[in-house]
């Protein structure tokens, strides 16, 4: 940003340079040889120095960071020159017409072009169209207002010094009304020019967003995965920024995480599209029409931070009937518990209808932390022998190891690895993990808790 800042009131010191200094010679050799035309061309000229200054200023000031008083920055401060800028152009496009018509009319007026006259206008097309080729560049790559202005000057200039050269040129072989209707050309040319101008400073003012950049926006934000719908798209202009704030849904069933992991990629695709910009993103959450019904109960869970699992949904003629397994503090009164799990049953009801059937089953959850202690290794090998064994008998476990007991207050945990076939279902698997545990439990009544992770069975190499 800093190198951008720099760049723009570079271009704009030598615009005021290059614009000084072909007015002040267009002015004297426009006094010499008595061209209406070419005195239009340098009153024009002193009036872009001025609007040149402006321009500076005004880029100097559009610069500064954005503070409490001008959250959006100070962006808007160059169409403000810009759009003075053209005011000076409307008011120096009348003079000339009117000046030029009265010499029409009068016949007066005595053109007397020299070296000098043709020289300052051949020098001027030449500064003209370099320093129109080099504020453009400038002002695209910074999204400058303000440098826009002075490269559409700069290009007036370039047309009107030419205009002014063919009417000098024309005055010269006998056509004695060429100067005054080379001035009637330039000051059509400024016309055009300044409403040009106008209408995109205007545009900028009054927030409007650049053509096509919302559906640009709107389709790179729709091309992000997990985007359900996008609710607006409100961008506007200030200075070479573009600002907006962009509210999508997303389907409520995403984390929070996931959600914002979805708000950073639209980020990376605006900046992509719109590197000099900052968009703001609101997400909502929206419920889909392809929401399960378990994905709902298990939202409405998420929401009053309840863990439940073995979440049952039936359809007993025509009707839905719910069960589930809620975990709740075991220190907690039953009584206390109860109405959790009965306000739990009413927030399901009322999320997917009166005449759900809910029905909740109370575990305590474990909420104290466990002081552990490895136990005498020959026990610990006792334990994964019994579970070995065990295994054998199901015929879905096999390949017990990596088992490891704790003595803890509140009895023996128990952990270990076991494998199974991967093509075996979770409900297969599960099932076998807790018959395993049964089994083994029967001959350490001290076991308070076994823990069994279950991984695929690698295929032979």
């Amino acid at each position: 940003m800093a190198n951008t800042a720099e760049t723009k009131e570079k271009a704009a010191l030598l615009s005021i340079g290059a614009s000084a200094a072909l007015s002040v010679a267009k002015l004297v050799a426009g006094l010499l040889s008595g061209s209406l035309a070419l005195l239009s061309e340098a009153m024009h000229g002193a009036l872009d120095t001025g609007a040149t200054i402006l321009t500076y200023f005004a880029v100097r000031v559009a610069n500064k960071p954005a503070d409490d008083t001008h959250p959006y920055g100070h962006g808007k401060v160059e169409a403000v020159a810009a759009l003075a800028e053209t005011g000076l152009l409307a008011v120096l496009a009348i003079g000339v017409v009117v000046e030029a018509f009265r010499r029409l009319w009068e016949h007066t007026g005595t053109v007397t072009p020299n070296w000098l006259t043709y020289g300052v206008l051949i020098i001027s097309i030449g500064v003209d169209f370099v320093r129109w080729r080099g504020l453009h560049r400038i002002a695209h790559e910074t999204g400058s207002v303000a440098l826009a202005a002075d490269a559409l000057h700069f290009s007036s200039d370039l047309i009107g010094s030419c205009l002014v050269l063919i009417g000098l040129i024309a005055t010269r072989f006998g056509f004695t009304q060429g100067d005054a209707v080379a001035a009637i050309g330039v000051a059509l040319f400024i016309a055009v020019a300044g409403y040009r101008l106008g209408r995109s400073t205007i545009d900028t003012l009054v927030d409007a967003a650049p053509k096509g950049l919302a559906a640009r926006v709107r389709a790179a934000v729709q091309a992000v995965p997990g985007v359900a719908s996008i609710e607006n798209v409100r961008l506007r202009p200030a200075g070479g920024q573009i600002f907006g704030e962009i509210l999508i849904n997303v389907p409520r069933t995403l984390t929070l995480e996931r959600t914002q992991a979805i708000k950073a990629e639209i980020g990376r695709q605006i900046l992509a599209e719109l590197p000099n910009s900052d968009v703001t993103i609101t997400a909502n959450p929206q419920a889909l029409d392809n929401e399960t019904f378990l994905e709902r109960v298990l939202l409405i869970a998420a929401h009053r931070r309840l863990p439940v699992h073995h979440v049952t949904v039936q359809d007993v003629d025509g009707r839905k009937c719910i069960s589930l397994d809620l975990e709740i503090d075991g220190r907690m009164s039953q009584g206390n518990a109860h109405r959790i799990a009965s306000e739990l049953e009413s927030m399901i009801r009322l999320e997917l209808g009166a005449n759900i059937e809910v029905e909740t089953h109370i575990e305590p959850l474990e909420t104290r932390e466990l002081h552990g202690v490895d136990v005498d290794p020959a026990v610990t090998q006792e334990i994964a022998t019994a579970l070995a064994q065990n295994a054998k008998h199901g015929g879905v476990i096999c390949e017990v190891h990596n088992v490891r007991a704790r003595d803890t207050g509140a009895g023996l945990v128990v952990n270990y690895h076991c494998r199974v076939a991967p093509e075996r279902s979770v409900n297969d698997v599960h099932a076998a993990v807790d018959a395993l545990e049964r089994a083994t439990r029967g001959g350490f009544p001290h076991i308070t808790r076994l823990v069994g992770h279950a991984e695929p069975l690698r295929p032979l190499s």
